[in-house]
């Protein structure tokens, strides 16, 4: 254990300098480790940068909002791993730049204006049910996770743009995968070989094709009153092409992967946890009786909810936060200086056993009140303080409601043999897909 002194204090206990390789290789169980080891707040050295590691609740609150002034998002690795893609979207601006984007989008996020989106949503879910009734006749695997990500990609695209994608979704959703390949890395810099950069550039301009004929196509359409874009625009939104694109492409993208893999992990524990999949089958045909769902329906499915919930407590989609430390700050008596990477790992928060009664069990009954009873800034799936995902009402919405219809028609199974193992990219996934048998329920409502 190494403690240093500094100017404005005791810095941060910690291994001193790690390899690159080493974080790379097990970003998740380095995490844990650090945490274990060494405490609640850590340091390290890796490629030259100086990482001080946050895993209490209280003190990620102060990163992320008490003193969230004193911390940015500019010339972080999520910014580095982002921009390349998305521009100067939502997520990668910082400042007063993004205040002003938050003020103009936010109204358009709010819960009364996404639960109208209730029927785009189910009539995704049914296409993908019809998809894979289809493949459970034949007896086939489906790519869970691949056709999540399809279906996710419908429903944020047309609640957005008013818009179908029928056609682009696998295509969108590979192009994701090397994207996510690309900038799902630990340092500040993207990997530079001629290879990956010819990947990355392929699909980044696939994704930018894509998002520039999505908003030709709607500027061709007729009526868009009740697309998210439109309720942006009418509360003051005006930008360059260039500005409009990096801001579709960041809902789009911030809109469906997130969900698809909350989604994936939750249809993977409920296979590997029968009874808790019999509890939840049992509350979907008892509250809807065979019917399709609907937004009112949402307070009387606890159960569905309860499940997305802890699925994303175990296998939280975004596994971890970093800012930027603009000016000094004390945390837990050490110091941190101005220029320090601050990080912060839902991983580690919501394993945490000081906070979570027998943490490594799937217990969706944690979430009985709708929260988990634990400190503040303890469960972030959606991370926290200002910058808390705009997008959570209608990513709970969309979940729940899809789990409901999915579990409501069909059963699926993991392919035997098949090694799960959650690799920490950009988001959490599953590193050898999630394969899975489908199979119709032999009673339904």
């Amino acid at each position: 254990m190494t403690v240093t002194a500094s100017s404005s204090g005791l810095r941060p206990p910690g291994p001193g300098v790690v390899a690159l390789q080493r974080v790379r290789s097990e970003p998740l169980a380095f995490v844990t480790e650090l945490a274990r080891t060494y405490g609640d707040v850590t340091r390290h050295v890796v490629d030259g940068e100086e990482v001080v590691m946050v895993h209490r609740p209280d003190l990620v609150r102060q990163v992320l909002k008490d003193n969230g002034n004193a911390y940015s998002k500019r010339n972080t690795p999520d910014e580095h791993m982002l921009r390349p893609l998305l521009g100067n979207g939502l997520l990668t601006s910082s400042g007063a730049e993004w205040a002003q984007q938050r003020r103009t989008a936010a109204p358009a996020f709010r819960p009364s204006q996404v639960r109208r989106f209730d029927t785009v949503i189910t009539d995704a879910t049914s296409s993908l049910i019809s998809r894979w009734s289809a493949a459970a006749d034949a007896g086939a695997v489906v790519s869970a996770d691949h056709q999540l990500t399809s279906m996710t990609l419908a429903v944020v695209v047309r609640a957005i743009l008013g818009l179908e994608v029928d056609g682009i979704g696998d295509g969108f959703g590979h192009a994701v995968d090397s994207v996510n390949a690309w900038i799902g890395h630990v340092g500040t810099e993207p990997p530079a070989n001629r290879a990956s950069l010819m990947t990355f550039a392929h699909a980044k301009g696939f994704l930018d094709l894509v998002a520039d004929t999505l908003l030709a196509a709607r500027r061709s359409s007729g009526s868009r009153e009740r697309d998210l874009l439109s309720t942006m625009i009418s509360h003051g939104y005006i930008g360059s092409e260039v500005d409009l694109r990096e801001q579709v492409l960041t809902l789009i993208m911030a809109g469906h992967e997130t969900t698809a893999k909350a989604l994936t992990w939750t249809l993977y524990l409920l296979d590997t946890h029968p009874s808790r999949r019999q509890q939840v089958e049992d509350e979907v045909d008892r509250v809807l009786g065979g019917a399709v769902p609907r937004a009112e329906d949402l307070a009387d499915l606890p159960g569905c909810r309860q499940v997305v919930q802890e699925a994303m407590r175990l296998y939280p989609p975004i596994w971890l936060i970093s800012r930027r430390a603009l000016e000094a700050d004390v945390l837990d008596g050490f110091s941190v200086l101005p220029g320090d990477l601050v990080c912060m790992s839902q991983w580690v928060l919501h394993r945490d056993p000081r906070y979570w009664t027998e943490p490594e069990t799937f217990a969706p009954e944690r979430f009985a009140g709708g929260s988990a009873p634990v400190p503040s800034h303890c469960y972030l799936p959606f991370g926290g303080g200002d910058r808390v995902c705009i997008g959570q009402h209608l990513a709970i919405l969309e979940a729940t409601l899809a789990l409901a219809m999915i579990v409501q028609r069909l059963q699926l199974s993991v392919v035997p043999g098949t090694t799960v193992r959650p690799q920490a990219l950009v988001t959490l996934r599953p590193e050898n897909g999630m394969p899975m048998y489908v199979s119709r329920r032999s009673s339904v409502p």
